[in-house]
């Protein structure tokens, strides 16, 4: 069994005063990837006994970047898309396994306005293709905060929102194209109608005591390890960050 947690940090020199070791090391995961460290190399120093850390940063200094810790030393990682246009906000990790390729990563938003939907559409464009081209060679676990809530049950105030960043028509169908293309959102596999849990919560409006939330962090794998499944989980009572980690365990 392999468990698996991937968590937006929301910078994690903040979240690291907020409780992360502590989390990180009660979790015991066997692979443990962030998105959003904010960090640029050097800036922190991260004792993790036990694990091997790979990172990706960003060129722009306190934006976005990812990372992955993993006990198993993975056969080779590579950063980004080995897409120009796409491969400088730090945003995709790829670690290849025996058995599968984990991925981490961080889905651009399309912002206030929408003024970087257009570019977020050819990103997703660009990352299906890259998923599928991975999946020529081995099955694909993929994580990370993906930037849109997929149905309406995935979040609080779908109505209020159907024109915002996160929950667009043309967002949620290029998840739904993932889908489509033979992924499965293991949250949704195992809890195909539940509601009201949610893995982010803006700072605003007090929206986490309310759990006014959106679920936007997601493990997906490729249907050929459907039956490998055990369980997803979203551990809405970790704190530290504005979203909270979700979990994979996998056999």
């Amino acid at each position: 069994m392999k468990k698996m947690i991937s968590w937006n940090v929301n910078g994690l020199r903040a979240c690291v005063g907020k409780g992360f070791l502590e989390y990180f090391n009660q979790a015991d995961a066997d692979i443990f990837c962030i998105q959003e460290s904010k960090l640029q190399e050097g800036q922190i120093e991260l004792t993790l006994p036990g694990y091997w850390q790979y990172w990706n940063y960003a060129e722009k200094k306190g934006y976005s970047g990812t990372a992955i810790f993993t006990k198993e030393k993975p056969l080779s990682v590579f950063y980004g898309l080995g897409i120009e246009e796409h491969d400088h906000e730090g945003r995709v990790i790829t670690a290849e396994f025996e058995e599968y390729y984990v991925v981490t990563c961080y889905t651009p938003n399309s912002q206030e306005g929408l003024k970087r939907l257009a570019y977020r559409m050819v990103w997703e464009e660009a990352f299906i293709a890259y998923l599928q081209k991975l999946e020529q060679r081995k099955p694909v676990i993929f994580c990370g905060d993906l930037n849109v809530a997929h149905k309406e049950i995935d979040l609080k105030n779908p109505a209020n929102n159907r024109k915002n960043a996160g929950f667009t028509d043309e967002e949620r169908q290029k998840f739904t194209e993932l889908m489509e293309a033979g992924f499965i959102d293991t949250w949704r596999y195992f809890n195909p109608d539940r509601t009201g849990v949610y893995s982010w919560w803006s700072y605003r409006f007090s929206a986490r005591a309310k759990n006014a939330g959106w679920r936007i962090d997601y493990f997906c794998v490729s249907g050929a390890l459907k039956d490998r499944l055990v369980n997803a989980a979203i551990h809405t009572e970790v704190q530290g960050s504005d979203h909270c980690p979700v979990e994979l365990i996998i056999q």
